[in-house]
Order: C-alpha cells, then sequence, then structure tokens
C-alpha cells in the first residue's frame, strides 16, 4: 500500500528541516518514524539482479534532494555538496579516547591525516588500519568520512589513520596513489608513535579509496616495501578502462551514477593512457601473487559490484585468502549512512568485525 500524497508531504518537509539544519542528527525526523510507515514511504519494493534493495536506503534515495550527484557540478561545489551529505548521513559522532591530527609522508611533501584511538586501545602496540577515504579522487577529505572512521576505531577496537591525500585535478593520477604508498609507509616507520604494532598495521579505503588501498597492497610486494598485514576493500573501484553489467543495471538511480563515474574518471585521469596503468587501475595487474590478505566488500546496488566482484575473484584465484562478502540489499556509499540502523549497521558491523578479528586477535 502506498502512502497518501498528504503523508508523502509530511516526510517532504521533514527533509527539509533536516536539510536546513544539517547536524549530526539532521535525519531523526526521518529514521524516527515507525518501520512500517518508512517501508510504505518508500515505495513498492526494488527488485534488481536478484537482490531487493534495503527500505531504508529506497525511502533515502526517494526523498529529493537527499544524496545529490556530483554531475554537472563544478569541483569547488562538488566538494561542498559532499561535505553537507555527510553531515547530513552521519548520525551522532562516535566519542573516542583521542583523535589527533597529523602529518604524514606524501609522494613529495606532508599530506595532512587523523589518527583515531578508540576507548578500547590496548595498553600495548595495537592492530592499525591507514584508512583512504572515498570520492573519486576528486572531492572527500578528512572531515567527510570523520564519522564512519570514529565508528570504525570504536567497533573494530583498533586505532585508525585517516589520510587526506591529494586530490584531482589539481593533482592527476597517479599522486593520489603514491601519497597512498608513501603514507602507509611512513606509519609502518612510525608504528611506535601512532601505538601500533608494526606486524598488524592493514590498509583499507572506501570506493577510490579502495582503489588506493589495493594499490598500496599491489605495490608493496611489486616495490619490496613493507606490507600491510590485511587489505580492506570496500566497494572498491578498480577499473577505469573497462565496464561491466552492473554499470548499466544501476547506473542511475542508486546514488553513484554513470555521469559520476565518468566526472570522476576524466578529472583523475584526463589522459586515457594512463588509465591502464596498475596504479590507476589495479584489477588489469598481471600478478597479484604474494598480496595480503584481502576483506571484499561489494554492493548489490552498486555500479561498481561486478569490477569488484571480479577483482576478489581474481585474488583469490592468485591464491590470496580472500573473504567476499556482497552486501546484496545495499548500494555505493552505505558504510558512511551512520544514521541509518538495521541492515545497514549490520553490513558495517561485519566490516568492523573482519578488521578485529583480522588486526586485533584476542
Amino acid at each position: 500500500m502506498l502512502a497518501s500524497p498528504l503523508v508523502n508531504r509530511r516526510v517532504d518537509t521533514l527533509l527539509r528541516t533536516a536539510l536546513d539544519q544539517v547536524q549530526g542528527s539532521a535525519l531523526k525526523p526521518v529514521t524516527a518514524l515507525p518501520p512500517a510507515l518508512r517501508r510504505r514511504l518508500a515505495g513498492a519494493p526494488i527488485q534488481i539482479d536478484g537482490n531487493v534493495l534495503d527500505p531504508d536506503l529506497q525511502l533515502l534515495l526517494r526523498l529529493e534532494g537527499i544524496l545529490p550527484g556530483t554531475m554537472k557540478q563544478s569541483v569547488k561545489s562538488a566538494r561542498a555538496n559532499l561535505l553537507t551529505l555527510s553531515k547530513l548521513v552521519a548520525g551522532q559522532p562516535r566519542e573516542l579516547q583521542r583523535v589527533t591530527e597529523l602529518t604524514v609522508r606524501g609522494a613529495d611533501g606532508q599530506v595532512g591525516a587523523r589518527l583515531y584511538v578508540p576507548r578500547s586501545a590496548p595498553m600495548s602496540a595495537g592492530g592499525l588500519l591507514v584508512y583512504f577515504h572515498g570520492g573519486g579522487w576528486v572531492v572527500g577529505d578528512l572531515d567527510s568520512h570523520d564519522a564512519y572512521c570514529r565508528d570504525l576505531a570504536e567497533e573494530a577496537g583498533i586505532r585508525v589513520l585517516s589520510v587526506d591525500y591529494r586530490l584531482a585535478p589539481e593533482a592527476e593520477a597517479p599522486t593520489a596513489a603514491e601519497d597512498a604508498i608513501a603514507a602507509f609507509n611512513w606509519a609502518v616507520e612510525h608504528a611506535e608513535d601512532l601505538g601500533a604494532d608494526p606486524s598488524r598495521i592493514g590498509v583499507g579505503g572506501d570506493s577510490a579509496g579502495g582503489n588506493l588501498a589495493a594499490v598500496v597492497a599491489q605495490q608493496s610486494v611489486r616495490r619490496d616495501l613493507p606490507a600491510p598485514a590485511l587489505q580492506v576493500l570496500i566497494y572498491p573501484a578498480v577499473d577505469l578502462v573497462g565496464r561491466r553489467p552492473s554499470r548499466d543495471l544501476f547506473g542511475e538511480g542508486f546514488f553513484l551514477t554513470e555521469k559520476d563515474i565518468n566526472w570522476y574518471r576524466d578529472h583523475y585521469a584526463p589522459d586515457p593512457a594512463i588509465r591502464s596503468d596498475p596504479l590507476v587501475s589495479p584489477i588489469l595487474t598481471e600478478d597479484l601473487s604474494g598480496l595480503a590478505p584481502a576483506y571484499v566488500v561489494t554492493a548489490g546496488f552498486d555500479p561498481l559490484r561486478d569490477e569488484g566482484n571480479e577483482y576478489a575473484a581474481k585474488l583469490a584465484a592468485a591464491g590470496i585468502p580472500v573473504e567476499h562478502v556482497c552486501e546484496r540489499a545495499m548500494l555505493h556509499g552505505f558504510a558512511n549512512i551512520l544514521a541509518l540502523s538495521g541492515e545497514t549497521r549490520a553490513a558495517r558491523l561485519r566490516i568492523s568485525t573482519a578488521i578485529r578479528t583480522a588486526l586485533n586477535p584476542g
């Protein structure tokens, strides 16, 4: 049964109020609605390719203005838009033992970083995840992913070092990749200062950040550098050359669009010749042997789903220990939507649990 126009107008009004306020609890007027009402407002279930979209995510997509895209925007406005959006969906930020602003080594200078220490951090050196934010290598920063890094640190019980690598178009490919490689190695060298065991430092990221994490894992082997103990790839973008059926299935209406993908690609790697370089498209690496164990998360309603699935399969075929979870009811970006509980939170907790198990055993 569909909601009445009156009820729909009521929720639209609540959303506009939330957008005007833009604070940690901005989605409360919507998320506080009874689950049955939220399902009705979301509309008829969306089922594609055997997957059914989570109704809470479907409601967010339906509410006008909640997840604006980047197409037809300037870089400046796209960056500002993501910050606004991230605050809207962040929920209440987690309280930690400590959050510290740092500078770390980039490819040819210093870049910003932020260290998150959970309340449960062990007295002795523990696990650390070097994290690279998503945003198509063009948008996003320490603040856009602050809430998720807080949540990840607290739920996984490990330190998280979020790295503010340089963005395109000011710094084209492969600058972000080289910054990521340098930052990870800095973290290993400074493990004691960070309160980390150098043998328990992983690398991770979402979307474009997942791309960078995959590159770090590969290049640590190729360049004979310290290797991560784990690579966490959350709906990673790993191929800037090819396209797969999920790009057609979910290229419109599911937050990340086909136009968005091309907009990001054209800013990050405007020269088509570099797009096939493994520093840019890690799935095109011929030899994947010897890499760190991987935890790969893909989303059922994500245009990047198939390339992530394929990369997980290629890692496994190369003999890499891989745990691949396809969150069938999720869409691209779900990890950052902390204002939602239910299935979205459960999917986030699976990521945190896997990291805790790998980097903080016992």
